[in-house]
């Protein structure tokens, strides 16, 4: 894809994923793992998005290569309080490859691990949530800066925006200005139809999971959630990948 370019993955990890991969040197990329019927979260389910994709070792694999390769991993509100254990790193998800992970990042010019970003319009968070007090970043707007302001642990940051929702082409901004080029996104949908609907997607990794997960009323959403797009405008990404593993589908598209 133009402009993108490969990076170096050492043999185990060109193996494991089948081949290259590539990525614009500033890039946001999103990861979803979703149902056949299009499901990528069970409200009021923690962890949701491990029911999903059942922990398959290959959506795993994937998960921690974005991660390994990503300055800042940005999620929201929603998923951090659906996972209240987690932590957003490479040997988190895959602790078996954790020595591969720190030789990529090394050789990719990365700290150790990347930064956790959190966006928060009204900074309804845990701060105590442990990836929180490993130190992350938090993005939030005017009523989230007036709850969070001067609570949040050492080695964390508070951005605020006068504004009831967090813009976030400026946040990209503003992360782009403090060195972070790749970002990885694991929000959920409403982050992403914010994404989509200002175009700052480069990139939607997309695991299918040979699942059911029905529908009985509001609440389970598909990928993008809050806004519209069909039938105003066409967004129409190309297919930039396609792997198997079993009857898990390993999808990549690209919009750039």
């Amino acid at each position: 894809m133009p402009g993108a370019e490969a990076l170096p993955l050492d043999a185990e990890l060109l193996r494991l994923y089948g081949g290259p991969l590539s990525l614009k040197p500033v890039a946001l990329y999103a990861n979803f793992v979703q149902t056949i019927d299009g499901v990528v979260a069970l409200p009021g389910v923690v962890s949701s998005g491990s029911v999903i994709s059942g922990k398959n070792p290959a959506d795993r694999f994937v998960m921690g290569l974005l991660r390994a390769t990503a300055s800042a991993v940005m999620v929201g509100a929603g998923t951090l309080r659906d996972t209240p254990l987690h932590h957003w790193t490479a040997d988190h998800v895959f602790p078996g490859l954790a020595s591969q992970w720190a030789r990529l990042r090394e050789a990719m010019g990365l700290t150790a691990q990347p930064r956790l970003v959190v966006i928060t319009a009204g900074g309804d968070i845990d701060v105590a949530h442990p990836a929180i007090r490993g130190g992350a970043t938090i993005l939030t707007g005017a009523a989230g800066a007036a709850k969070l302001d001067g609570i949040l642990p050492d080695g964390s940051e508070l951005k605020a925006w006068d504004t009831e929702r967090v813009p976030l082409g400026e946040a990209l901004a503003w992360l782009r200005a403090r060195g972070h080029a790749r970002i990885l996104s694991e929000a959920g949908p409403t982050v992403m139809g914010q994404l989509l609907e200002h175009d700052l997607v480069d990139d939607v990794f997309v695991t299918v999971s040979p699942v059911f997960a029905g529908r009985s009323g509001a609440g389970r959403a598909g990928m993008v959630a809050g806004t519209d797009i069909l039938p105003g405008r066409r967004v129409e990404p190309g297919v930039a990948g396609i792997r198997r593993s079993g009857d898990y589908l390993l999808l990549r598209y690209s919009l750039g």
